[in-house]
């Protein structure tokens, strides 16, 4: 039986580029020690009820990213960290890693320097520098398998790249869609149709692993930028950010194709016109992948949940 939820739940909420993260840093479940990979299959197996009444409604909402501070096993690391949202769980995610060395900024717990982050796919190398921005040198990325067609019903043929940049995603250049925020509920639906269309053929990334984003690439609207994205997230939430994990996976595509040298800045717009900028550094055959932004602080709260509420452990759609 899962244990029942605390009574109060400290949290800080911030937004990286538009994109919500909700960090929780008291009241958590105990999840014991061991490496993350243990602790986050303890955390879905025994307290999954604790991730959807933090981030899902009526306390949170489908777009919101959660993070569970959890003691590093590595003790010269700032944090460990679990990343979930309103579905399930994450392996890595950038704009929440970002958001999550701000927040301890905000708590005192760092100042600006490089700090390593454990997550459940591997430890992130993050830098807070002086002027607020962070930079995230992420776990390994690499395109997977290329020019992958798969038939959307209702909608045709679709030619995309399935690659990691810490999960797993589908990226599509030929869409004929205007990545914008006017735009997005047809955005969501294409996108979530492809997602659809890829399990019903048996798509997947290595190993069988789900691919659970789609991201739709394109070119910038603002010159001044190299590209645009737009990223639907498990569920059925878009990304309000460039997405960190997506610009990995794009970036490792690009040095695939040869159109992205060591060093090379890429300024990745979001659909909000946010960005991201990243680069690259060759690892084998792979590539490791450093991602820079900016986040803030819009509040600091205590959850609370009553046991009478027939809403305690959140609304699921």
């Amino acid at each position: 039986m899962p244990s029942p939820l605390p009574v109060f739940v400290s949290v800080v909420d911030s937004h990286t580029a538009g994109e919500p993260t909700r960090v929780v840093i008291e009241g958590g479940p105990d999840l014991g020690s061991g490496p993350l990979t243990e602790r986050r299959a303890r955390f879905q197996a025994e307290h999954d009820h604790f991730r959807s009444g933090v981030v899902c409604e009526p306390r949170g909402s489908e777009v919101v990213v959660g993070a569970l501070l959890c003691k590093p096993v590595n003790p010269d690391a700032a944090a460990g960290v679990i990343f979930f949202n309103d579905v399930g769980y994450l392996g890595m995610c950038g704009h929440g890693t970002i958001g999550l060395v701000i927040t301890l900024a905000h708590l005192g717990r760092i100042g600006p320097g490089k700090h390593l982050i454990e997550t459940p796919v591997g430890d992130v190398h993050t830098e807070l520098h002086a002027d607020g921005s962070v930079s995230v040198r992420n776990v390994p990325a690499y395109r997977y398998r290329e020019a992958v067609r798969v038939d959307v019903p209702g909608y045709g043929t679709f030619t995309g790249d399935i690659a990691w940049g810490g999960n797993w995603f589908f990226l599509v250049a030929d869409h004929g869609q205007d990545l914008i925020a006017a735009n997005r509920s047809p955005l969501v639906t294409l996108t979530t149709a492809i997602r659809e269309a890829l399990i019903a053929n048996g798509i997947t990334g290595a190993d069988g692993a789900l691919i659970d984003h789609i991201e739709l690439v394109s070119a910038p609207e603002d010159p001044a930028n190299s590209g645009r994205n737009f990223v639907l997230c498990p569920g059925a939430s878009f990304d309000r950010s460039p997405c960190g994990t997506g610009t990995s996976a794009k970036l490792a595509c690009l040095h695939a194709e040869g159109k992205l040298s060591e060093g090379q800045q890429w300024k990745q717009e979001g659909i909000l016109g946010t960005v991201f900028t990243g680069s690259v550094v060759s690892h084998g055959d792979q590539v490791i992948p450093t991602i820079s932004g900016r986040a803030w602080i819009t509040a600091e709260s205590k959850l609370y949940f009553d046991s009478s509420d027939p809403f305690g452990k959140g609304i699921a759609f």
